[in-house]
């Protein structure tokens, strides 16, 4: 009897490959900003009908529509290179990109802007509603691209994070931040490990529940390669589980009789969404806000250096089947490079380009970080069934995220009342 043998594909060469694809299409967007080059991004705040009309005026609707040529056109010769037939890519991110857009429109009404309710959700159920109850045809499929999208938003955002901001943190944010990062990430790794949670699920919940939710989700997702699939629950879980605490922990701060200094801190290091902790801070009082935003910013600035660290980690924990902890060219050929990118923009917007010039484009960049976001969590959508979500891992996901929320709540409100709380330190004065 005859063996058939296999033949491996050769791989394709470096700059044929995802990750550096990613790089070259952030990088592109930095220059051209850097450049002088300003997309004019449509505005997403509404609140009655009449503003949401304005929105969809002729000149919003024209704004909209340059974003969509941009980046149709800057995004087609990647996907080409990644096999994507350019008639079907065409035919089909005109779809996505509506889909994201919409998710920017639904997420900037003032009730779920107050609810820190934030365009991911509303990307990933449109796409989901798309994928499940119409279904998802094969033209569309070849836009469908969550990974190219995600690892380019990463690289953008990597200019957004700032090494001279993490002093402007404060040093008592900072401190409570590392506290909460390192203690919460290691305990809901355990606990998902204990739960019977395989080691990506595990990596991107904790990340999720100990550092900045969704953004820190993504961030480890593409670090270590994650299932996407992972991603969108863990996002969907992140979202709806902060709204009863954006009402339950002021309530709670009140009850007890915390000062607001220590109470802020507290929703700084446990609420997942900048949004959220801006809403519930107000709650209480200005002092409050201001410290849970320094706290919740200080967690931020941690994502490259987590992102960085998990990739080292990744590849030296997961050899590939039958082979032996990987040699440094192996970590080498299998680290994501995008994350590369992510820390290349961050040292040159916060160490080669001058203050004036990163404070002028800041908002600029983090817009068009969020249109890639938008696009990747919207294929998420369309490429996933809902019975994989309601079904994933039986249930278990929901219960580490549960249990390893409980206990960030009760070990960052002690680190709260150490740090803010005038037992070590002299508390703050804003």
């Amino acid at each position: 009897m005859d063996v058939q043998e296999t033949v491996t594909p050769a791989a394709p060469p470096w700059w044929r490959q995802e990750d550096w694809i990613a790089v070259w299409l952030g990088a592109l967007f930095l220059i051209a900003v850097l450049l002088g080059f300003r997309l004019g991004l449509p505005g997403f705040k509404w609140s009655d009908s009449s503003s949401l009309a304005k929105l969809l005026d002729p000149s919003g609707l024209g704004q909209v529509g340059l974003v969509f040529v941009v980046y149709l056109l800057v995004s087609l010769p990647g996907a080409m290179a990644l096999g994507a037939q350019p008639s079907r890519y065409c035919a089909g991110f005109p779809v996505v990109f509506a889909l994201a857009w919409l998710s920017q429109i639904a997420a900037g009404n003032a009730t779920a802007t107050y609810w820190g309710i934030e365009y991911v959700i509303f990307a990933l159920i449109f796409g989901l509603i798309v994928s499940n109850l119409i279904g998802a045809p094969l033209w569309l499929l070849d836009a469908v691209r969550t990974e190219y999208y995600i690892k380019t938003g990463l690289v953008i955002m990597g200019a957004t994070i700032l090494f001279q901001e993490i002093m402007t943190a404060g040093a008592l944010g900072m401190m409570q931040a590392v506290g909460v990062v390192i203690v919460v990430w290691y305990f809901s790794f355990w606990l998902a490990k204990r739960l019977r949670l395989d080691d990506e699920f595990a990596a991107i919940l904790s990340s999720a529940v100990s550092i900045c939710g969704v953004s820190a989700a993504i961030a480890t997702c593409g670090a270590i390669q994650g299932d996407r699939r992972k991603l969108s629950y863990v996002a969907s879980v992140v979202l709806i589980v902060a709204v009863p605490m954006i009402v339950l922990q002021p309530w709670i701060i009140r009850w007890l009789n915390m000062p607001d200094v220590v109470g802020g801190a507290w929703l700084g290091g446990t609420l997942d969404t900048t949004g959220s902790v801006v809403a519930a801070g107000a709650l209480i009082s200005e002092t409050a806000m201001k410290i849970g935003t320094i706290v919740k910013f200080s967690q931020n600035v941690l994502i490259g250096f987590a992102a960085f660290a998990l990739s080292i980690w990744w590849t030296v924990r997961q050899p590939r089947e039958g082979q032996e902890k990987p040699s440094a060219r192996v970590i080498w050929d299998r680290f994501p490079k995008f994350v590369l990118g992510f820390i290349v923009s961050s040292l040159v917007f916060s160490l080669l380009i001058d203050a004036a010039t990163v404070k002028a484009t800041k908002n600029l960049i983090a817009g068009l970080r969020t249109w890639w976001f938008a696009l990747a969590f919207t294929s998420i959508g369309l490429e996933t069934r809902f019975t994989d979500l309601l079904s994933m891992e039986g249930g278990r996901p929901l219960a580490v995220f549960l249990g390893a929320q409980f206990a960030n709540l009760v070990w960052t409100l002690l680190l709260a009342y150490l740090i803010f709380g005038g037992v070590f330190f002299a508390p703050p004065v804003l």
